[in-house]
């Protein structure tokens, strides 16, 4: 689609975004080299150590439940190998992160341009939430626990996988329903084409981020933008450079 295209699509006006993280604003490479490998390294003590807490207790149940019979390391292994977006997995990695961000080990390095478009487009009155695979936990650790601070008072919500798969479009409308949105004038950003055609079958409007860094292939169907400052420019949002 091209910019005229594009813009011709956005004439009604955007006032809400809903972001995905990996591959939109954080580097895959951050993701599957920084943040999947401290998780697997630290699982094995977390789930001796703190087998008590109820939240490590309420994700051994669900492994129970969903893997019977399967020791839950060898299956969050399991999980981890092929990358499946599961809860308890998703819950544990984000207890794990939590004492890697709280001890200094982690630090989100999101891509340059993302915190300057996010300052300008909350500065301008646009409401922005989080929607990924990652817990809500893990996504609040993510923002704040920058290179560039705590920039989650940026942020009026987090979504995880308790809102749905972002794969079906009901999930969307779930969000949108408990944000108090206007599908027509909410954009959703994801670099997964199957992920914005869920959400432009909910009403959303929807932009792929094609970034070069991660080698992300442009889709059809949705504009293509390869940073946040072209989204801007593409859709007419606030302080477009």
């Amino acid at each position: 689609m091209t910019v005229a295209e594009a813009a011709t699509h956005a004439d009604g006006g955007i006032d809400s975004v809903l972001l995905d993280i990996e591959g939109t604003t954080i580097p895959v490479a951050f993701v599957h080299q920084v943040l999947f490998p401290y998780a697997r390294k630290a699982l094995p003590e977390l789930l001796a150590t703190r087998g008590d807490e109820p939240a490590v207790r309420d994700a051994v149940a669900d492994i129970a439940r969903l893997a019977p019979g399967v020791a839950p390391l060898a299956q969050l292994n399991d999980w981890m190998d092929r990358d499946e977006k599961i809860g308890p997995l998703k819950a544990l990695q984000g207890l794990a992160w939590a004492e890697g961000y709280r001890t200094g080990a982690l630090q989100a390095a999101l891509y340059p341009d993302v915190l300057p478009a996010l300052r300008r487009w909350h500065e301008g009155g646009l409401r922005l939430a989080v929607y990924s695979s990652g817990s809500e936990a893990a996504q609040r650790l993510i923002y704040g626990h920058t290179t560039e601070g705590d920039v989650r008072g940026l942020f009026d919500g987090f979504y995880d996988l308790r809102i749905g798969g972002k794969r079906e479009a009901d999930s969307y409308r779930a969000i949108l329903a408990e944000a108090g949105w206007e599908a027509g004038r909410t954009l959703f950003l994801s670099d997964i084409v199957a992920e914005l055609d869920a959400a432009a079958a909910a009403g959303l409007r929807t932009c792929q981020l094609a970034r070069p860094e991660d080698g992300t292939r442009p889709g059809e169907g949705h504009p293509v933008a390869a940073t946040l400052d072209e989204v801007a420019r593409l859709f007419a949002l606030p302080g477009t450079p």
